[in-house]
């Protein structure tokens, strides 16, 4: 949840990106992560759909529904 809160804060967008962008020219989508160009362009809806799967399956397994 603090790297969600992190992220909502500086507008969806990772704070270390602008320190990556001072060591290079490329602004490609995945110059910054070690990802192919077609999952770093879709990286937040992959991976947020993954954690909101994750949380919810987590939640209905603490509630006893699972």
């Amino acid at each position: 949840m603090i790297e969600v809160i992190i992220l909502a804060i500086n507008g969806w967008k990772c704070p270390l990106t602008k320190i990556a962008a001072n060591y290079t020219q490329d602004r490609s989508s995945n110059f910054d992560i070690y990802l192919p160009a077609w999952i770093a362009k879709h990286n937040m809806l992959i991976f947020g759909l993954l954690f909101f799967c994750g949380a919810t399956f987590t939640f209905f397994r603490w509630i006893g529904k699972i």
